[in-house]
């Protein structure tokens, strides 16, 4: 095959606008391999950026201008390796990240990556099931890791976990409660069984609960919801707690709207704020 297709992203305010185009194959370079891509995912993050969300500051690395080759998770088959490429072959099952840069996404027929953030893609699992997990994991194991919280650690520890009724929230369940942590869901009224099936120990409704109604005895917290919670959450944590860590921090946001600089020292600011 001499060519590869791309999905690009002309860029909308009010809905994503698609485009297809084919291109030259890519070849892979040193450390690197080239990937046929069976299946991707879309996560928030690129529905965010097709409206324009980081332009600003994502430019900066080549990534923020339309159009855009948006994707993070690939799931395929190595169809080449570059010079210095161990342990992978060509037919070799894998999945992986890509990360946000001036190469594109993973929103395309064929991908040239780092040999370095691919995986086996054993397991029996299909294409489809692997492409949703690299993206979303490696964001919580940074997050785990943030917060101070490990395999080793986690049992019999309260942590408070707001947003866990999404992709992150829902595999932090799962996890947290294989651990033996004891884990307090926020979650809306329609989400709540789906948050104790997946192993937590007690659920928040934010629907018809106030957050600042929590106890505040946490020995951890992560927040995949909303960053105008900030300032409750960390209200709930017990003196010398673990640790917390946000995935919804508005520094992109800030840029955007205030330019680099004004937009960099709102989003000091704001953090200083929350962590009176």
């Amino acid at each position: 095959m001499s060519a590869a297709t791309k999905l690009l992203c002309l860029g909308a305010a009010d809905h994503i606008q698609l485009e297809t185009r084919r291109t030259a194959m890519p070849r892979p370079g040193n450390g690197e391999v080239l990937v046929r891509v069976e299946a991707t995912s879309v996560n928030p993050i690129d529905v965010k950026r097709a409206k324009g969300y980081g332009q600003r500051l994502l430019s900066l690395k080549g990534a923020g201008k339309f159009p855009l080759v948006l994707g993070n998770d690939f799931a395929g088959e190595i169809v080449s390796v570059g010079a210095g490429v161990s342990p992978w072959r060509p037919g070799d099952r894998v999945m992986g990240l890509v990360p946000t840069g001036r190469k594109g996404g993973a929103h395309t027929t064929h991908l040239t990556v780092d040999a370095r953030l691919v995986r086996p893609g054993g397991g029996g699992l299909a294409f489809t099931a692997l492409a949703a997990f690299p993206y979303t994991f490696t964001t919580l194991w940074l997050a785990l890791r943030g917060a101070g919280i490990s395999e080793g650690n986690a049992n019999g520890q309260k942590v408070l976990v707001h947003g866990a009724s999404g992709g992150l929230g829902q595999l932090t369940l799962q996890i947290l409660g294989a651990w033996g942590a004891s884990v307090t869901a926020i979650c809306s009224t329609a989400n709540i069984e789906l948050c104790r099936n997946l192993g937590a120990t007690a659920v928040w409704d934010r629907t018809r609960c106030r957050l600042e109604e929590l106890p505040d005895h946490f020995d951890a917290g992560l927040n995949f919801g909303a960053w105008e919670d900030e300032a409750t959450l960390l209200g709930r944590l017990r003196q010398g707690a673990l640790g917390y860590v946000t995935t919804v921090h508005p520094l992109l946001g800030n840029i955007d709207r205030c330019g680099l600089l004004p937009g960099a020292w709102r989003s000091r600011q704001d953090w200083r704020r929350m962590n009176r």
